[in-house]
């Protein structure tokens, strides 16, 4: 039983992140491809080794380790990704595509935050946010970047104008104009 909640973490995970994904990817099926995998069952928590790829619809994560666990005493679940760096990838329902990479990403289902902590980007339609720490609260909506504050180390927001962010949206089939087949 608590393998299964391990692993309803685990694909909690995917539909989490899906508050930026498209809606169809919610729909699809949780990939999980890994070179091994490790469950402690007495102490609720499953490891991929990797490299470790999670897909579902255009949601993709990659990282040399994922661990799924819920935290001592509490009933609530704790993924997180590492690797150099580990990455989050998805399109949005615009078309547009969302990123993030840090040495660790991790979420916390109760409080449906997510750290990326290392060397961290979290990059939207070309505006970008870089720092040693960022804490997104997806319910609240609220995000907190943070530097190292050593030396130079800074945060860093580029944020593109609005006319840039049309440009990158990716053409659909329905604006791509239909090829004309010579008859003869």
């Amino acid at each position: 039983m608590k393998q299964n909640n391990v692993l309803l973490a685990s694909l909690m995970l995917m539909m989490s992140m899906g508050v930026f994904a498209k809606v169809d990817d919610l729909k699809q099926e949780v990939k999980i491809k890994a070179v091994s995998q490790t469950a402690d069952i007495k102490n609720n928590q499953i490891i991929f080794f990797g490299p470790v790829e999670v897909t579902q619809g255009s949601i993709k994560i990659n990282a040399e380790q994922l661990r799924a666990f819920s935290a001592e005493g509490e009933n609530s679940k704790i993924l997180v990704a590492t690797g150099n760096p580990a990455t989050y990838s998805q399109i949005l329902d615009d078309g547009r595509p969302a990123s993030a990479s840090a040495k660790e990403i991790r979420y916390e289902m109760a409080t449906r935050t997510l750290t990326l902590t290392g060397s961290a980007t979290l990059d939207q339609a070309g505006s970008q946010v870089t720092g040693n720490l960022i804490r997104y609260n997806i319910t609240q909506q609220k995000l907190i970047a943070e530097s190292t504050g050593n030396g130079n180390d800074r945060v860093i927001t580029i944020i593109q104008p609005e006319s840039y962010q049309d440009d990158v949206k990716p053409e659909t089939p329905a604006d791509t104009p239909v090829k004309q087949q010579d008859s003869k």
